[in-house]
């Protein structure tokens, strides 16, 4: 059958919104859905979902996840996933394991590419190579060397598990969600419990790849500037060996309660944490069509909590319950919508008040009414933020992918929410008709809805030495159990396991995975237009893009100037200018204005080594957004706050230190290689350093001392707050930079010069900055079932010089060596190579690691690695296109601008840059051996920084510092 006959058409519509043609298509002999979708995007995306309902909390859905990544029935080699990774052009590779389904989307700007990853991912996801030994390494396995030793468990899922269920964070989600769905899919972990993981068996991990990754189970999705008509023989080339099945896979609708459920579960608790408990209350809301209401009640939640005057959020933040915000808010990817709020910090004897606060400022909001202007910035907000289509880092297909699943998933229409013009429309309609309309969504789904569930997480100081002990128990009673002769199978399956994951695959094996060549790549840099000027007496940079109507201004205030003992403050102070109010408006009015009448504003910090590799700089950005007929309310906005903001709000301010600690400490173990990293090349830079004395572990104690000191003594607090004033907020220290086409930029221009006109101007030395001595050698203790390891020296310093080929051989090293070492053999989730080309540090870092000092000598080793390396030619290229595909990666026309921006402030010109690229392309193998002698540093003189459990770092006392963190 051809592809033309095997496809019917559904529906066909062109949406302006987002400038797309959208064809549904039914594949006929399977029952596979098609979302195509053609625009001018080069970032193209490609996904297929499978909905895979888990039965159990073994993660079953999340171990296939990773499991069909590793070789397939065209593709036979160990892991094609990493091999993509090695040497393609992609801007996303990546699978997603959610509640309801698993996704595996890709995308690139290079055609060639786009289609060798989609080739690759549709024989993964139909056609796996699901051997045992794939099962053990992705999934669990019992890990024995000797028969003395004691029974482990292994597994890179098992230890990606292992680390999230260290995070109160992410436990309290899961456990409201499955408080609200306990009848459902939803009411299990489809990630999994480490607890239970290991009772998952291979039969049945066969067994549920066979039932759902089947294309009646399936939907496809693609979307941007490639050929229309090769989709379906793309597609069709693979459905064709299959018939229609039945597949039970419909995600069930939950039951409704009768009466709210309150339940209370631990979590694993440092000594900063002991008296702090997670409080919730959740409810389970209607499903994700209409689209009217469903966008209604987005509306509806970001007045109730998206702004910091927002009136719930406010009534939790002011009633000193808690230190910040916890629960996802409004959760609408799953069949049913979900909402969920509450407060984390909370002191355990006030945790029934949470849940009365939440109740009676709904009921006090439903009886008088939301604020008018609070509606008015959440409407602006939620319209803003759909039709400029931001998604960062994300291709926007796929975010639109993934909307379109959240009503598509459930037999609804695909485009119901991509097409957001006309529910948009009638949403705004009914919300400005009828002054009560979202009141009565409030007591409809709210106030009058028995389903609801109050979820208590309260802190355990003993629940992980608990958990260690109880696995440890349950090992040694199934070692006891063990045949002599089962005891030596477990060995040898365990030396057969790393045998196999050492072997290298076959050459030919290898030479079938589809891969660009040198000379597909482009020779030159992509080049982001940039005019250097002044406006207004201040440095300046403009860049003429489209960016569909909307002003993109960035302001850079060098922080040079900042007392040493001050720089902790800095992101505090960012947030200041915002959440304060001015001198004639309180900060409620302030963030409903800024909501109200722009795109948003945010601040950010930023310190990086110029490109002498001495110097470096240090800034905070206030960086805001508007459409073009909003410019002038964006620089107003803009100039209060950088002219007149009040900073003498003891409890606000006390408020906002409290919520940066909470954040940091929620942060520490989800993102433990971010700061364990900065943390270990604080020693290397002084831009490290600054990093770390700002937003890094050095923070928290900061942070903590502040909150008594606004209690003891705020006017010396202030006077400090005074001072960041005059030194930060000043005209000779200010850049500016501005994204937008030319036309536009001429007929604001003028806007934009009064406000820098009016920014003051002090003037004023740089402050004398001498970095912190640290510990040679670093342990941060968290309660954490996992670690993440760092070892990193200054390469500058012993004589290195960045060329490009580094670049090439750190890529090198993360996709190959450490992937690995590190994570196939050591089980750990993730492992990186960090090049600073500018500074010369570099450091490894690994993420969620069941390992400590095998990681080190995996570093370590790394040396005779590169030197005994034979590196073929096709790996060297693999790694060279890479490289180009980092350089060349995708970017928004805000992205690009304030990348071109910071490119600027750090002297990072485009020759430069083009020799880089040259010299990527010239990459040799001598070019290995030479980056080897540089790591000789790290190796015999590198700095090591752990963060993970006490116990196990105190294996290494003799080398490590440690200090408690959480």
């Amino acid at each position: 059958m051809s592809w033309s006959d095997a496809f019917e058409p559904v529906g066909q519509t062109f949406i302006e919104e987002i400038r797309t043609r959208a064809s549904i298509y039914r594949h006929k002999p399977t029952g596979a859905r098609l979302l195509s979708m053609e625009n001018d995007d080069e970032n193209k995306v490609f996904g297929v979902t499978f909905r895979t309902p888990p039965r159990d909390a073994t993660g079953l859905p999340h171990i296939l996840e990773h499991s069909v990544l590793c070789g397939s029935r065209k593709y036979p080699v160990k892991e094609p996933f990493v091999e993509l990774l090695k040497g393609s052009l992609q801007t996303f590779l990546n699978a997603f394991t959610y509640p309801d389904k698993t996704c595996y989307p890709v995308a690139s700007q290079n055609h060639q590419d786009f289609y060798n990853l989609i080739d690759v991912y549709l024989d993964a996801v139909f056609h796996p190579r699901l051997t045992p030994w794939v099962f053990k390494q992705e999934g669990w396995h019992y890990e024995l060397e000797k028969p003395e030793d004691p029974l482990t468990y292994k597994g890179v899922v098992y230890n990606e598990m292992r680390g999230a269920y260290s995070s109160p964070d992410r436990l309290v989600i899961e456990y409201a969600q499955h408080s609200l769905f306990p009848d459902t899919p939803y009411g299990v972990d489809s990630g999994g419990d480490p607890r239970v993981i290991p009772t998952l068996t291979y039969e049945q991990f066969k067994a549920f790849h066979e039932t759902f990754y089947h294309p009646s189970n399936a939907w496809f999705f693609f979307y941007g500037d490639d050929d229309p008509e090769r989709r379906f023989q793309i597609l069709q080339d693979y459905l064709k060996d299959f018939d229609a099945r039945p597949v039970e896979s419909a995600i069930p609708l939950q039951p409704r309660f009768t009466e709210p459920v309150r339940l209370t579960r631990t979590y694993a608790a440092g000594e900063a944490q002991t008296a702090r408990a997670f409080v919730t209350v959740n409810w389970l809301l209607p499903e994700t069509e209409p689209p009217e209401q469903n966008l209604a009640l987005h509306i509806l939640e970001y007045a109730l909590l998206g702004m910091p005057a927002s009136p719930l959020r406010k009534a939790l933040i002011d009633s000193g319950l808690g230190e910040d915000l916890c629960g996802v808010g409004l959760e609408g990817e799953l069949r049913q919508m979900m909402f969920s709020t509450g407060l984390r910090g909370v002191l355990q004897e006030n945790v029934d008040k949470v849940e009365s606060l939440i109740l009676d400022t709904l009921e006090g909001l439903a009886r008088t009414g939301l604020p008018e202007e609070t509606v008015e910035a959440a409407l602006n907000t939620v319209e803003f933020r759909l039709r400029e289509n931001n998604t960062g880092s994300y291709p926007r297909g796929l975010a639109l992918m993934l909307r379109s699943l959240s009503t598509w998933l459930y037999d609804g229409h695909p485009l119901s929410l991509v097409a957001f013009e006309r529910p948009l429309e009638e949403a705004k309609r009914k919300i400005l008709s009828d002054a009560r309309y979202l009141e009565g969504l409030l007591e409809t789904h709210w106030l009058h809805n028995p389903h609801r569930t109050t979820v208590i997480l309260l802190p355990d100081p003993e629940l992980e030495r608990r958990r260690e002990e109880e696995e440890a128990r349950k090992l040694q009673a199934v070692k006891a159990s063990l045949s002599p002769e089962e005891v030596e199978r477990i060995i040898e399956e365990t030396r057969m396991l790393r045998e196999m994951q050492q072997k290298p695959d076959p050459p030919e094996a290898l030479a079938s995975i589809p891969r660009l060549r040198l000379e597909d790549l482009d020779r030159h840099n992509k080049i982001i237009p940039a005019e250097e000027g002044a406006l207004a007496g201040v440095p300046a940079l403009t860049h003429d893009l489209f960016t569909g109507g909307i002003l993109y201004l960035d302001l850079a205030f060098d922080l040079k100037a900042v007392p040493q003992r001050l720089l902790p403050y800095v992101p505090l102070f960012g947030r200041a200018l915002l959440e304060l109010g001015t001198e004639k408006e309180d900060y409620v009015s302030l963030t409903q204005r800024i909501s109200r009448t722009t795109g948003g504003i945010f601040t950010q910090t930023n310190a990086g080594a110029f490109s002498d590799g001495e110097e470096f700089g240090a800034w905070m950005f206030v960086r805001g957004k508007a459409m073009v007929r909003q410019a002038p309310d964006l620089c107003g906005i803009l100039r209060d706050v950088v002219t007149a903001v009040h900073l003498d709000n003891r409890t606000r301010f006390r408020q906002m230190v409290l919520e940066s600690k909470a954040r940091r400490e929620a942060r520490l173990i989800p993102e433990g290689h971010r700061f364990v990293s900065r943390r270990l090349k604080a020693a290397f830079h002084p831009a490290d350093w600054v990093q770390e004395k700002m937003k890094g572990v050095d923070s928290l104690p900061f942070l903590r001392e502040l909150a008594q000191r606004v209690e003891s003594d705020w006017p010396s607090v202030l006077e400090d707050l005074e001072a960041l004033r005059r030194c930060i907020l000043d005209r000779s220290r200010l850049r500016a930079n501005v994204t937008l086409d030319a036309a536009s930029w001429k007929d604001i221009r003028s806007t934009v010069e009064e406000l820098l006109q009016a920014v003051p101007d002090h003037g004023g030395p740089d402050a004398a900055w001498q970095p912190d001595a640290l510990p040679a050698h670093e342990g941060l203790a968290v309660p954490a079932q996992v670690h993440y390891v760092a070892k990193g020296a200054p390469l500058r310093s012993h004589g290195f010089r960045f060329r490009g080929s580094d670049l090439v051989v750190s890529h090198f090293l993360r996709t190959a060596w450490l992937w690995d070492q590190v994570r196939v053999q050591g089980g750990a989730y993730g492992a990186f190579s960090q090049l600073d080309r500018f500074a010369g540090t570099f450091a490894f870092v690994s993420y969620r690691d069941p390992n400590l000092e095998k990681t080190l000598e995996v570093y370590d080793r790394t040396v005779d690695f590169l030197r005994n390396l034979a590196l073929p030619r096709e790996e060297l290229t693999k790694s060279i296109i890479g490289v180009i595909g980092d350089l060349d990666r995708h970017l928004l026309p805000d992205a690009k601008g304030f990348t071109s921006f910071v490119r600027h402030l750090t002297g990072d010109d485009e020759e430069s840059r083009q020799r880089m690229r040259q010299e990527v392309l010239e990459t040799s193998p001598e070019d290995f051996r030479r980056f080897a002698d540089a790591l000789e540093v790290v190796r015999d003189r590198g700095r090591v920084a752990v963060l993970g459990p006490e116990e196990a770092l105190r294996r290494l006392r003799d080398r490590l510092t440690i200090t408690q963190v959480l």
